[in-house]
């Protein structure tokens, strides 16, 4: 799992970016993937198991959950 990282409120936002971007430019293109797959993984979890995106006729759509 990656790290999480709190920031001060009084930290100005550009420098959040800049570093965050940073960190994304110094990883291979092999540890994106699976940044992203992990990414995917966690949404998958926090949403109850099923998926933010699924097949619906044409390509994938993102929906909402019906209530």
């Amino acid at each position: 799992m990656g790290k999480l990282k709190l920031y001060d409120i009084n930290t100005p936002r550009e420098t959040i970016v800049e570093e965050r971007d940073a960190i994304y430019l110094s990883r291979t293109p092999e540890q994106r993937f699976f940044s992203v797959l992990q990414l995917n993984n966690i949404s998958v979890t926090m949403n109850g198991g099923k998926p933010l995106k699924s097949p619906q006729g044409k390509g994938l759509v993102i929906r909402k959950p019906s209530i």
